[in-house]
């Protein structure tokens, strides 16, 4: 055997560290509890659609009581939701999202897997979601989770019987699911994927059900009294070691998907979860979801005898003095390294080094000086070793420093008891991809993620490139520790502080807006962010712009002295006479090497900091707009950008606080609009609606979007019963019912064309049953269902109106679909006719 042949294995995991937070230090507890869990050799995998879909009380059950391998496959990121603490959404919110589900797998002890699937949003029916996912892929990267991650158990959060009951991502993840579970051990399907790894044939499959999939408990208790293939057990165990119940790790876990709003308090108490058998080996055991396998050592050849010393370790565990094992688990290590199984010896390996170190009271750190740098640039790392523990000799032979290259550097040197080692060593990052999303590195469609590489697919995050290894000899056994390359830092507001070390681009530049109009033909300027990943950055800036469009100056000279330094630059832009769109592309060009990117830094207290590289690039829109009114008062509710798309076509527009609403300051504006999900998120408006009324019926103009239908009440002046209506379709046929209304005519001229383009869907929570004051405008509806009229209502109160819309306007805006501005710009204008006629007379 080669001197470290451990090293080849360490190059070949995907790091699971803990990238911008501090280590993990186990204490006693731990400790053993990662030796139960080394010592069960039986894997689950848990099936949904979007983060926020999986039973954490299920997955933290298996993982912690059972001491399964257990992971969550959520077949999308839910980039096609909203975002309760922030402006970030598609995309940006997958990646925040992603995050927090990694936060949750850190809290309820599982792992974290995806498919290439991209949230579209809403979806009514699996037959939907499967015209617009690619079924084969998708079904693929089913397959690909099952054979590399080898459950012997698989778990759907949702029924695979029931298309159109439910979301139809929810559906379609359990359909995939169950045609996976044959395929993925079958040789000839999928066969490509066999370069990688090997086919693998699940035990078992179940379906996690509850009361709420038969719509009362009633009806549950009648489906599965005396049906034998319905278990139950009780989840709300309690484990000493950690001082917590499994429901109160469930509840911390699902706490951490914040940016839906999921923050609640912890349960305690007995609780049960229920499954359906569906295929394969039914258990025996009703209350035991691995009865019959054999999820011992003696599972693998040549497994009995790590077991011996295992099981011996974990019986007679030393609270006091972990250390005194490290003899045993040095054997122990030395055998698993000897397995001809690669899926087991890989895994096992992982998890025994982690005890080794923490029983040996090892730390080992390697940060980098800063926390980015750019390709083929020299990085110094700081290295800090320490053994706090004399029970057994620690050596640390060399270190190997792993960037496109591998660099050895030996040191043999004993780490005596609690004496810090320090050193530091300059390496180069030849070669070096950018460490950004990888399934954001290529365009991507509504419906898929573009990922060829097989062995990335699948992967919550980037793998970290730049790593040491540290090559130990602990009592005469040699043994590698992996340690991904970090930024330790501290703040004096915030203390010590981590963050992940990041390969980013020389020069990224950033467009200010993402969308600009343009309601005239006249010159605009534009705004030029950029930012030095290095120093000494000089080039050349310039933007390319649509054919019509004009841009001044060509080229503007760019010269940033220091790292992470930022300039702006302006550009004058001349759109085109008509009406027309295209995209706006920021570059600098260096050395005659094109740098097209834009950096968003996600950093949120929750999750680590995340560096996404995007293109460069914002639409720009030429429309031929109207409007009347000027000014605009806008509630937020649970965050968009529509301000912002106001202010864009001329409007002037005042953010209201809710505590400060009056009869008084109301009267200051043309239109008063109420941001989505505002009497879902902010409790003050039920006490201010008053005010709000009064100035409606003294002339003023309110728009109220879209509020889930869950125990709110708007405040409508007249009865408006909302549902959970909604066209999911962006492109579902519109009629208008009200061809002479205003709001569809003045100031501008609303058609069907204005109603082409739009993204991800018509609206949502339309209301479905509304009193005789108001004037429904449009009907719509998905193929299939009956006409919708409730996205768009009307109604006079007063000398004022009442406006009420389901319709998506919170996505359309922020993409600069013209005919959405032209609607709400009618909306604003309601009521104005006849001051711009008297104006027309004056002049």
């Amino acid at each position: 055997m080669k001197k470290y042949l451990i090293l080849a294995f360490c190059l070949f995991l995907s790091s699971l560290n803990l990238y911008s937070q501090k280590p993990n230090k186990l204490n006693s507890n731990q400790i053993y509890e990662k030796v139960q869990k080394l010592n069960f050799l039986g894997t689950a995998l848990y099936i949904a659609a979007h983060p926020d879909d999986e039973n954490t009380r299920l997955i933290s059950y298996l993982a912690n009581h059972v001491k399964a391998r257990t992971a969550y496959l959520s077949l999308t990121r839910g980039d096609g939701g909203q975002n309760l603490i922030g402006p970030e959404i598609r995309e940006l919110l997958g990646v925040i999202r992603t995050q927090e589900l990694l936060a949750a797998r850190r809290v309820d002890g599982g792992e974290q897997r995806f498919s290439r699937a991209n949230d579209f949003g809403y979806s009514k029916h699996p037959d939907e979601t499967l015209n617009i996912w690619n079924k084969d892929q998708v079904l693929g990267d089913v397959v690909w989770a099952i054979r590399t991650f080898k459950p012997d158990v698989i778990i759907n959060r949702f029924n695979h019987r029931t298309p159109g009951t439910t979301h139809g991502h929810h559906t379609t993840s359990a359909m995939l699911s169950v045609e996976a579970f044959d395929l993925a051990g079958d040789a000839y399907k999928y066969s490509k994927q066999l370069d990688y790894t090997k086919a693998w044939q699940p035990k078992r499959l179940f379906f996690n059900t509850s009361w709420w999939f038969y719509g009362s408990e009633e009806n549950f208790e009648k489906a599965t009294k005396d049906n034998p293939n319905f278990m139950s057990f009780d989840v709300g165990v309690y484990y000493p070691l950690k001082g917590k119940s499994n429901n109160e790790i469930a509840s911390i876990a699902s706490s951490q998907h914040l940016c839906q709003g999921f923050g609640r308090l912890t349960t305690r108490g007995s609780q049960k979860e229920y499954v359906e058998f569906l295929k394969g080996d039914k258990p025996k055991d009703e209350k035991d979801l691995f009865a019959g396998i054999n999820t011992t050592w003696n599972r693998i050849k040549g497994g009995g005898e790590i077991g011996d010393i295992l099981y011996e370790v974990e019986k007679n565990f030393d609270f006091v003095n972990p250390a005194k094992h490290l003899r045993s688990l040095m054997e122990a290590y030395r055998k698993i390294l000897l397995l001809e199984d690669d899926y087991w010896r890989e895994l096992k390996l992982e998890q025994i080094t982690e005890i080794i170190q923490a029983c040996a009271g090892l730390y080992l750190e390697a940060s980098a000086s800063s926390s980015s740098a750019v390709p083929n640039s020299e990085i110094q790392i700081n290295i800090e070793a320490l053994s706090r523990n004399s029970e057994v000799s620690v050596i640390m032979e060399s270190m190997t420093f792993k960037t496109d290259k591998l660099l050895t550097v030996v040191k043999d040197i004993r780490l005596e008891n609690n004496k810090r080692q320090r050193f530091q060593q300059k390496i180069k990052l030849e070669n070096m991809d950018y460490t950004d999303p990888y399934w954001l590195k290529k365009d991507w469609s509504l419906g898929m993620y573009d990922v060829n590489d097989q062995e990335m697919i699948g992967n919550p995050e980037t793998p970290r490139t730049v790593k040491v290894y540290f090559n130990l000899n602990i009592d005469e056994h040699k043994i590698s520790i992996e340690k991904n390359v970090v930024h330790r830092f501290s703040k004096r507001d915030k203390g010590e502080l981590y963050e992940p070390f990041e390969i980013l681009p020389r020069v990224t530049t950033k467009l200010k807006e993402k969308v600009m109009l343009f309601p005239e033909d006249k010159s605009r300027v534009i705004s030029v962010a950029v930012r030095s990943g290095a120093n000494n950055v000089k080039g050349s800036l310039s933007l390319e712009v649509p054919e019509g469009w004009s841009v001044s100056p060509k080229f503007i000279d760019v010269s940033i002295e220091q790292k992470g330094d930022e300039q702006s630059h302006d550009f004058m832009i001349t759109p085109s006479s008509k009406e027309s769109e295209g995209k706006l592309k920021a570059v600098v060009t260096i050395n005659g090497k094109k740098y097209d990117k834009e950096l968003v830094e996600i950093n949120y207290t929750h999750i680590p900091k995340q560096s996404v590289l995007l293109n460069s690039e914002a639409k720009v829109v030429r429309l031929n707009i109207e409007k009347g009114g000027g000014t605009i008062g806008y509630i937020k509710g649970a965050g968009d950008a529509i301000p912002e798309s106001l202010e864009q076509i001329g409007y002037q527009v005042t953010t209201i606080n809710p505590e400060e609403i009056n009869d008084e300051n109301l009267q200051q504006f043309d239109a008063i609009v109420v941001g989505i999900r505002a009497y879902n998120t902010v409790p003050t408006l039920k006490y201010k609606q008053k005010f709000l009324l009064d100035y409606v019926k003294n002339g003023g103009n309110m728009i109220v979007q879209y509020n889930t239908n869950r125990r709110v009440n708007v405040g409508a002046p007249y009865e408006l019963k909302l549902s959970r209506d909604r066209v999911t379709d962006e492109n579902a046929k519109v009629t208008v019912l009200a061809k002479g209304h205003s709001i569809m005519n003045f100031p501008n001229k609303i058609t069907e064309k204005d109603f082409e383009g739009w993204v991800q869907e018509r609206g949502l929570y339309f209301p479905n049953e509304w009193s005789s004051e108001y004037t429904p405008i449009l009907s719509m509806s998905d193929k299939g269902e009956s006409a919708k009229q409730g996205s768009l209502l009307v109604a006079k109160y007063g000398k004022g109106n009442y406006i009420y819309t389901g319709l998506s306007f919170f996505r359309e805006l922020p993409a600069g679909v013209s005919g959405a501005y032209k609607l709400f710009a009618n909306m604003l204008s309601i009521g104005k006719e006849n001051i711009k006629q008297n104006n027309k007379l004056k002049q």
